[in-house]
Order: structure tokens, then C-alpha cells, then sequence
């Protein structure tokens, strides 16, 4: 009886062990030389057998354990109660009491333990268990081929697609790494990167650039002054032709400064001084950027939307304080987003909407689509153009504008709001979600 429980047990851990090994993990084991790792993988990918056979094996075993555990129990049930009752019904409770408690030993040492700890560490209990379970397969392979070719049919007839799927989304690498994070496996920072990379193939350039506003630029007839002027802050500067929307190339500071040991002067702005500028629609996602940038060899890009105006300049530099975050920018007042003693945030209007929820920690805001910073996400809620004191209440966070500048929001307040002012608010977080 116990060898019907046992049998039972080890093919409940098996199935449980191969179904949840992870692949990855599986490669790691293999590439560290240990050969089963391969033979689980493989039976993974043909799992029909594998799960044909255990069915057969644990049905039998479960069937046979209750006909000679029932049969094989039954007397000492009996003779155990008919020392306090001796009726008409003793043969009944008899077999109540033995079924009861066989099918109480198949559930716990054949059923509920095994699972429990194989759902522990499947993949080394797979890679444990996979030589005597490929001898098993081999032994019930005439019969779990019927069983197959039968349930294929079933399966075609009904048009259920059968093949496994191995792709890993990023919400599944997010939640990954966000376990890691948790178990002191990855640093928090760490976790802010690895997320950041893979937001690149989401965030537009628009998001990253130094905005159309900003932009320090060189005219072909700047004159000296204001170049030395202007080295001083920026490192490549847009070269245009009387205005900033007729770009004609770009200087990098480092060709200044030859000039200048040279001892030659910084007027001469001409084709041997100016750089061809890459020039890329404000559609592009950052990750398509790092591909052109990869391309190219070049730094430095000037973004135009489809009227072919000038909406900003993004430089590799840019992408990178993408991907690290507040990590890569100094603390100082030109931060976008700084935390005040009182736990609020004042938030630079211009800042990506992903870097503003993580900070305030929500998970979305509405319709993300149809803007990419702070000002924007005030803009399309507010439905007008912002003036300031206005403010936006979402999921329990009060968005205030602090400062606009020629109808441009430079600044937002941002802070939760306690319960009471999360009622009395209730009616405008109604009506912005």
C-alpha cells in the first residue's frame, strides 16, 4: 500500500517539477555542464508523452490503491469499531472509515506534499527525477500513444492550438526584476535601470530633447563674442541660417576650442567647420534613435515634427540620463523633480510622464498616448490652456500648476492628499478619473 502511495507521490512531484521549471534557469544549468538540463528542455517541448504516461500511472495507481487499501483496511476498521458498536450497519462504517482514510493518504503523501514541494525548487527536482521518468515514458509508450492520437483528434476537431509558448513580455521582466529587488538581489537603482532600458522603446524623443525654448544655437553670422559666450554652457550647437527652423549643420565645442590653441579666429563658421547634423522625426522612439546613433556614429541629433519646425535637440548624453534616471543628474536646482520636507514634489513641467509616476507612485495616468511630460498631462486634463492655481486631482494626488511662462508650464506641485481632502475633493477626481 505504501509503495502505491509512494509511486503515486513521485509522479505527482514530476509533473508538477517539469511543468513549472523555467527554461532559463534550465539553460543556466546547462551551460554549467550539467547535460539533463538539456533532456528536461526537450521533453518540455514534447509534453504530450511525458503527461500521457503520468496520467496512466497515477489513475492505475489511485484505482488499484483503493480496490487493495479498501479490501486490505476494511477488517481492522471493523473489528476496531465493533468494540463499542455491533449493529446492522458495522460493515457500512467499515468501508466509510477505510475509504475515507485511504483516499486521506493519497491526498497528502501522494498528491498535496509532493506538489508543495516541487512548486520549492522544480527545476532541480526535474533535472533530479528525469532519468527513471524517461525509463517510465518508454514502459507506457504503446498505450499514452493511443491516448495521444485520440486526444489530438479531439483537440483538431475542436481547433485548440496545443503548442507552448515561451516568449517573455516585459511585464513578466519588470516583475522579475521587481522580485529581485525585493529579495536584495538587485538594488533599487538597479531595478530603476533595467526598467528605464526597456521604457526606451516607449518614450519618444520628444520626452528626452532639449526643448525648441532651449536651445542654444549659432547663426552664420554670430559673432565672436557671443560664441565664447556660448561655449561656456553647451558642448554642440545647431548652426542656422538667420532663424532656428533653417538648420544647416552643427558645431561640437571641441572643434572651438582647436581653433582657439590655433590661435585662429572663431569667425569663420563655414563648411569646413560645420558638421553634418542628423536630422530625425519627433516620432522616433528613443530606441530607434540609439540605432541611428549607432549607425551614423554620430552624438547629436536636431528632432522636427511634420511641418519640418525645429522641436528640439536630443545628444546620446540624453538618452543616457534616461536610462539612469535622477541618479545621472546632479543635485542641484535644475532638477526636475525635488522632493520638499513635506513629502510634496515640485516638478518641472517639462519632465517624462514615466519619471513622474514613479516618484509620486502611480502606476498609469489617463490616456498616456496623447502627451509625454508633466504639462502635457495637465494640458489634456485640464482642457485649456493652464493659468496658475489650476489644479488636477487623480487616484488621490492633487497636480497644481505653480508657474507659467508665456502659457508654457514651468512648474507643478504635486502631493497626495490626505483622506479628508481626498473627499472634499471628490467631485473634480470624479470628473479627471
Amino acid at each position: 500500500m505504501m509503495l502505491l502511495v509512494l509511486a503515486a507521490g513521485f509522479l505527482s512531484l514530476t509533473e508538477i517539477a517539469f511543468a513549472g521549471a523555467r527554461k532559463i534557469k534550465l539553460k543556466l544549468l546547462a551551460e554549467a555542464g550539467d547535460e539533463r538540463a538539456l533532456r528536461v528542455m526537450a521533453l518540455q517541448e514534447h509534453s504530450a508523452e511525458f503527461f500521457a504516461a503520468s496520467q496512466i500511472g497515477l489513475n492505475a495507481i489511485a484505482i488499484l490503491g483503493g480496490i487493495l487499501g479498501e479490501g486490505a483496511l476494511r477488517p481492522f476498521f471493523i473489528a476496531w469499531i465493533s468494540t463499542v458498536y455491533d449493529g446492522p450497519a458495522l460493515e457500512n462504517i467499515g468501508f466509510v472509515l477505510s475509504f475515507l482514510f485511504v483516499t486521506f493518504l493519497f491526498i497528502l503523501f501522494s498528491d498535496l506534499m509532493p506538489k508543495r514541494v516541487a512548486m520549492i525548487a522544480p527545476e532541480r527536482i526535474a533535472v533530479a527525477v528525469i532519468k527513471p521518468v524517461l525509463v517510465f515514458i518508454r514502459v507506457c509508450k504503446p498505450l499514452s500513444w493511443a491516448l495521444n492520437l485520440i486526444a489530438n483528434l479531439i483537440f483538431r476537431i475542436f481547433k485548440v492550438d496545443t503548442t507552448r509558448e515561451d516568449n517573455i513580455t516585459f511585464d513578466e521582466i519588470s516583475a522579475a526584476v521587481e522580485a529581485g529587488a525585493q529579495a536584495g538581489v538587485l538594488q533599487k537603482q538597479e531595478q530603476h535601470f533595467i526598467e528605464n532600458v526597456f521604457e526606451l522603446e516607449s518614450r519618444s524623443v520628444a520626452s528626452a530633447m532639449t526643448n525648441r525654448d532651449s536651445v542654444v544655437y549659432f547663426t552664420l553670422n554670430e559673432t565672436e563674442e557671443s560664441i565664447r559666450q556660448k561655449i561656456a554652457t553647451h558642448s554642440k550647437f545647431p548652426v542656422c541660417d538667420g532663424t532656428i527652423d533653417r538648420v544647416i549643420g552643427y558645431v561640437d565645442t571641441r572643434d572651438i576650442l582647436v581653433r582657439l590653441l590655433n590661435k585662429q579666429s572663431l569667425l569663420q563658421l563655414n563648411e569646413s567647420s560645420i558638421r553634418t547634423v542628423l536630422i530625425i522625426p519627433d516620432t522616433l522612439t528613443l530606441s530607434e534613435l540609439l540605432d541611428k546613433f549607432r549607425a551614423t556614429k554620430e552624438t547629436f541629433a536636431v528632432v522636427i515634427n511634420e511641418y519640418a519646425l525645429v522641436m528640439g535637440v536630443i545628444t546620446l548624453s540624453d538618452i543616457m540620463l534616461t536610462v539612469m534616471g535622477s541618479w545621472g543628474s546632479p543635485l542641484d536646482e535644475d532638477e526636475q523633480i525635488m522632493q520638499r520636507e513635506d513629502g510634496s514634489w515640485l516638478i518641472d513641467g517639462s519632465t517624462p510622464v514615466g519619471d513622474v509616476k514613479r516618484t509620486i507612485g502611480l502606476e498609469s495616468l489617463p490616456d498616456e498616448e496623447n502627451y509625454e511630460t508633466a504639462a502635457g498631462f495637465m494640458m489634456y486634463m485640464l482642457r485649456k490652456v493652464p493659468k496658475r492655481t489650476d489644479s488636477v486631482e487623480y487616484q488621490g494626488v492633487k497636480f497644481e500648476v505653480l508657474d507659467v511662462d508665456h502659457y508654457r508650464i514651468d512648474q507643478l506641485l504635486v502631493r497626495h492628499l490626505v483622506p479628508g481632502e481626498a473627499e472634499k475633493a471628490g467631485h473634480s477626481a470624479a470628473r479627471t478619473g
